[in-house]
């Protein structure tokens, strides 16, 4: 599975959309988009609840499928 980095990359590119389109249709600010696309979820700048609802609505992604990509990733236990 993507995680939210990959997810908004990949749609983004598909549907030719630039950070600032997004932040226009959203209302969450340039700065948090290109934030998400570049860390994703585990990043400095985490995503609410509300604004990954916004993302799945502006990209056209199940709201399911936005919230499973920005989940933490399980850290790796070393010895």
């Amino acid at each position: 599975m993507a995680d939210l980095s990959q997810l908004l990359k990949q749609t983004m590119g598909c549907r030719r959309l630039t950070p600032q389109a997004i932040a226009d249709k959203t209302g969450i600010r340039t700065p948090r988009i290109r934030a998400f696309a570049e860390d994703g979820a585990e990043g400095p700048v985490r995503p609410t609840e509300e604004e990954l609802a916004e993302l799945a609505s502006a990209l056209a992604l199940p709201l399911a499928e936005v919230k499973a990509a920005a989940r933490p990733t399980a850290a790796v236990a070393t010895p």
